[in-house]
């Protein structure tokens, strides 16, 4: 039987076609396993790295990165481009009082003055250690913000930012939560330690090292550094490294009450914020600086008295050259791995 000529290149053509399409196909699944497996290579990386904090870094902000600006570039806050002229501005305070919404409870905002004119303010509670309890909270999964931490314990009067942490939202100091020990065993310490049991609450100033006798029988404890004023009545920063961040302490004043601040903006070393603080009228014995930059957050809740303060300033110095951290979600609220919450009733 005879086949038309006209026929002939019609199958050769749909076999071509079709052996170009299952090529493709080919491809494209080879293509997306490769993907798959770099996915995957780089979850377990992160994984293996920073745990769930890592995957909660991205989720809840993107990541984060640092990005070279000058002193007076317009990125930096206007209290950060203050803060790097040269000299370094002379800081004093300014008028401040104090109003007690809860019994044994106090908050102000002491100004930050420079010629004049607010740089920054420091927001303050003020609180009876015999009144209050002092509880040290670690989310190692970095899954909780200044918001999610005001869910999470809705009895708490105060929120603020604790000590410091590790790639996997972990204790990087020695640290006691509610009678559990964590954090490192052999540890070097040389600064101070907030502590809070049944003999009420303080910061001890470490500077003999021996911590484990400082912690022994806490209920809540949390080592951190710098000391900035010590019981010596001194400051205890001595180089001024000019990084600048929103910054968080905790201190003891002379009638025994504990007095937390955490800075609006981030005009201060924490060389210069040591000087500011011995020469305020907060008549401090010891203070102990805690975690800054846009993890020194803080919330307030009294009858009739709310205050929530979200931070985001931190900067680094290398020689003349300012660099600054970014992050690409701009308005997301950062994860807090450890903070110390102020709640009814003692120890």
């Amino acid at each position: 039987m005879l086949v038309p000529l006209a026929m002939l290149p019609i199958s050769g053509t749909r076999a071509k076609v079709n052996k170009n399409t299952i090529l493709k196909h080919r491809r494209l699944m080879a293509f997306l396993a490769l993907l798959l497996l770099a996915a995957a290579g780089v979850c377990c990386y992160i994984w293996e790295r920073n745990g769930a904090y890592g995957f909660n870094v991205l989720w809840r902000r993107g990541g984060s990165y640092w990005v070279d600006v000058t002193p007076d570039d317009p990125r930096l806050s206007p209290a950060m481009r203050a803060a790097l002229t040269v000299p370094a501005p002379k800081a004093r305070s300014g008028p401040m009082s104090w109003k007690e919404p809860e019994t044994g409870f106090e908050v102000a905002e002491l100004p930050v003055m420079v010629d004049d004119h607010e740089v920054d303010s420091i927001l303050l509670t003020r609180i009876d250690p015999a009144q209050y309890r002092f509880v040290v909270r670690n989310a190692p999964a970095g899954d909780k913000g200044i918001d999610e931490w005001e869910r999470a314990v809705p009895q708490a009067r105060l929120i603020v930012n604790g000590s410091f942490f590790n790639l996997k939202g972990l204790p990087d100091t020695p640290f006691v939560s509610e009678g559990t020990v964590m954090g490192p065993s052999n540890y070097n310490a040389r600064a101070g330690a907030f502590v809070a049991g049944q003999n009420g609450a303080g910061v001890t100033d470490l500077r003999d090292g021996n911590w484990q006798q400082a912690l022994a029988g806490a209920s809540n404890a949390m080592v951190s550094y710098p000391l900035l004023i010590g019981d010596d009545g001194q400051t205890h920063v001595k180089t001024d490294s000019r990084w600048l961040a929103n910054r968080s302490f905790i201190a003891q004043d002379q009638q025994g009450r504990i007095v937390i601040g955490t800075t609006r903006e981030a005009f201060f070393s924490l060389a210069r914020l040591a000087q500011f603080l011995k020469e305020s009228p907060l008549d401090l014995k010891v203070a102990l600086n805690l975690d800054g930059g846009p993890v020194a957050c803080q919330s307030v809740r009294l009858p009739g008295y709310n205050r929530k303060h979200y931070a985001m300033w931190q900067s680094q110095m290398e020689g003349e050259q300012v660099r600054l951290l970014k992050w690409p979600m701009s308005e997301a609220s950062w994860g807090m791995a450890i903070v110390l919450t102020v709640e009814p009733g003692s120890d």
